[in-house]
């Protein structure tokens, strides 16, 4: 079984990232993943400053081992400013290749407006560059207040779909890599 660790880079209560890591997290589960889900609004996490200590922080740990003990991971980002959140990259510089290198990450990117890739682009580079392999099967959700119900449900059957697929794909891709 591969363990797959998820975030979302979003601080708001009602928080559609966190709806969408949510979702992915049940399909990836429902295919026999471990998943567990750190939800940075809980976490006390400082600023990044380029250094590897951050001993007022045991969060910073706690957020580096679950990265490190994963076998893959489910990345979301609402798009501020045409790329990810400062609270997602904020997390990702708190790591190192340590807890990156080698990791199948899928990524969804949320949007108040028009579908784009301008994040899911930027966050592709990010973990390119710390060696994780990403999966094809990205998800951009456009309009999102017009994308889910109350239950946090999808209300567009085709990006359900596209959920099971990409959670199809990260959990194959993942298992593939392990081995």
């Amino acid at each position: 079984m591969v363990k797959i660790v998820g975030i979302a880079g979003s601080l708001r209560t009602d928080s559609y990232s966190q709806v969408a890591l949510r979702l992915a997290a049940q399909r990836v589960s429902a295919l026999g993943a471990e998943v567990e889900i750190l939800d940075l609004r809980e976490m006390n996490l400082p600023f990044c400053d380029g250094g590897d200590e951050y001993p007022d922080y045991p969060d910073v740990e706690k957020l580096r081992k679950a990265f490190h003990d994963a076998d893959g991971l489910i990345l979301v980002t609402p798009e501020y400013h045409g790329s990810i959140s400062g609270v997602l990259k904020n997390a990702l510089d708190l790591m190192s290749f340590d807890q990156l290198a080698g990791k199948v990450a899928g990524m969804i990117s949320i949007l108040g407006g028009q579908s784009n890739s301008n994040a899911l682009n930027d966050l592709r580079v990010i973990m390119r560059w710390v060696h994780s392999w990403v999966i094809p099967e990205q998800i951009a959700i456009g309009q999102a207040w017009k994308a889910f119900d109350q239950d946090g449900k999808l209300l567009d059957e085709k990006l359900s779909q596209r959920f099971d697929q990409f959670a199809q794909s990260l959990v194959d891709n993942t298992q593939k890599l392990r081995q």
